[in-house]
């Protein structure tokens, strides 16, 4: 995978800066991440150790790391209500964001649509942190990650896309939302690179 997607690599002059970004973790519920779920990504439990190294450097840089929690109800859902046909309860059991994850060094933001900015505090919650830089992780690739990085590219900010740190459920659709983000969106970045980022500045 990583072979695949070398030619997506940076060639931007962006240049992740640490204390101006935010981390943002999309959507990692027992929805997605349980395998007795049928909406179950089996690649999705892979990203965890990455997503934990990220929420470290993050914690203990003070910087902000945002999780977002997708759930419905039928008078916000919209046509994912129509195009799925099954909505995220906030009752349901599986919409709790996995436990793998320590979420009490974050905020929790609760959305209703593939965009997090959408209908959300998430504007407020990041210009509120004098944040310009945000580094996108989680699930869907193509579905959630992607339309809130494009989302943030809208909203003005620098949009770093993690190729290892987002999942879903096949190559077609990981390699091209790594794809149309690289021309016009994002930076593709490893979680190595953005953990070894944070270390050349703590080095300064």
């Amino acid at each position: 995978m990583l072979n695949k997607v070398a030619r997506f690599r940076p060639r931007r002059s962006l240049a992740l800066v640490p204390p101006h970004s935010a981390l943002i973790i999309l959507d990692m519920q027992k929805y997605f991440l349980e395998a007795s779920s049928h909406a179950y990504i089996p690649s999705a439990p892979a990203i965890i150790p990455g997503l934990c190294a990220l929420i470290e450097v993050y914690s203990d840089n003070h910087l902000p790391i945002i999780f977002t929690q997708h759930v419905n109800t039928p008078q916000d859902a919209g046509m994912l209500a129509k195009w799925w046909q099954d909505l995220i309860n906030e009752k349901n059991p599986l919409s709790e964001i996995t436990d793998k994850l320590d979420i009490s060094i974050g905020t929790r933001l609760q959305k209703s649509q593939y965009d997090a900015f959408y209908q959300t505090d998430l504007v407020d919650l990041l210009q509120g942190r004098h944040v310009t830089q945000v580094v996108i992780c989680g699930v869907m690739t193509h579905l959630c990650c992607e339309t809130t990085a494009r989302s943030a590219f809208i909203h003005g900010f620098e949009v770093f896309f993690a190729i290892d740190g987002t999942a879903t459920y096949n190559e077609d659709f990981h390699l091209a939302t790594l794809t149309n983000l690289s021309h016009g969106f994002a930076v593709p970045v490893l979680v190595e690179d953005v953990l070894t980022v944070f270390q050349t500045y703590d080095a300064n």
